[in-house]
């Protein structure tokens, strides 16, 4: 297909052709990038705002008189929430389910993949069934679970009911079923058994696919916001979500407050995303990949 190009008239002799195609699509990506930031921009300067100035109208994008007081607020005010604490405490449980889900799936995904064994279709069909099964169905039956053991208002209720997803196990069969059987069978001539050629030969080779489910696993863990709510009572176990829902109030919301709670709650999202984007791309590129 012939390049969609923009004949210019010749300048000094020198015929100059202008790619029209590209230059359109970056100005629709940096359009698209612009959409998707403003909503990010309004709330971190809106935390920068005195309260006064966040209900004006016409609206103001820029603070005048910027303070970091909503942000010191929401940081060590206990009235409704602790923010800090529940900082704290969505790094402890986004860390763990993160850690966990990629041994678990990872696992899982190679047995499924791999290893021959009795049973092994009707296995990964439970598990892709058990994608439809929506999760509200299972929060009575698991709160009446952590209830029977005593394990509510802890890190058990809030990290063990994310170990593994059918998500995360399917992904990593669809990885573990594109490498070459060869290498497999030539760690079965070298004596190697099946957890050291996962080990030592697949594992190494799906780091793509390890890193963006770990992406994936931070990311839906640090925003989950439902299960917490139900399992957890006490503010020193909340989670960013449900003390960010705290700090609306009941009575009168303080929206430089809930804004910089918010902003502080992104933050480590934002990170993530750009320390780890070329893993979350390759990631996704490489999923259908096949042997």
């Amino acid at each position: 297909m012939a390049v969609l190009v923009n004949r210019v008239p010749r300048v000094r002799g020198v015929r100059v052709q202008v790619p029209i195609l590209p230059a359109v699509t970056f100005v629709l990506l940096l359009a698209l990038a612009a959409l998707w930031l403003l909503p990010l921009a309004w709330i971190a300067l809106t935390g920068l705002k005195p309260e006064s100035e966040i209900i004006r109208l016409p609206i103001q994008w820029l603070p005048v008189h910027p303070t970091t007081e909503n942000f010191g607020t929401a940081l060590t005010t206990s009235r409704t929430a602790n923010i800090a604490r529940a900082f704290f405490n969505s790094t402890v449980v986004a860390t763990g389910e993160t850690l966990f889900t990629l041994i678990i799936d990872a696992m899982a995904g190679y047995a499924l993949a791999r290893l021959q064994f009795r049973g092994r279709a009707v296995v990964f069909g439970i598990i892709v069934a058990s994608l439809m099964v929506p999760l509200q169905i299972t929060l009575v039956p698991l709160y009446l679970m952590f209830e029977g053991v005593g394990w509510l208002n802890s890190y058990h209720a809030l990290i063990l009911p994310g170990l593994s997803r059918a998500f995360g196990v399917f992904l990593m069969r669809q990885f573990f079923l594109a490498l070459p059987r060869d290498l497999q069978d030539a760690a079965k001539i070298d004596g190697a058994g099946p957890f050291m050629t996962f080990t030592r030969v697949a594992l190494p080779l799906v780091k793509p696919a390890l890193a963006a489910l770990g992406i994936f696993t931070f990311l839906r863990s640090w925003n989950e916001f439902t299960w917490p709510l139900i399992a957890i009572s006490s503010n020193e176990m909340m989670t960013l979500p449900v003390a960010l829902a705290r700090l609306l109030g009941s009575y009168r919301v303080e929206y430089g407050i809930v804004m910089a709670g918010a902003t502080v709650s992104a933050l480590p999202l934002i990170i993530v995303f750009f320390l780890a984007q070329r893993q979350i791309i390759q990631g996704v590129a490489l999923t259908g990949m096949k042997d």
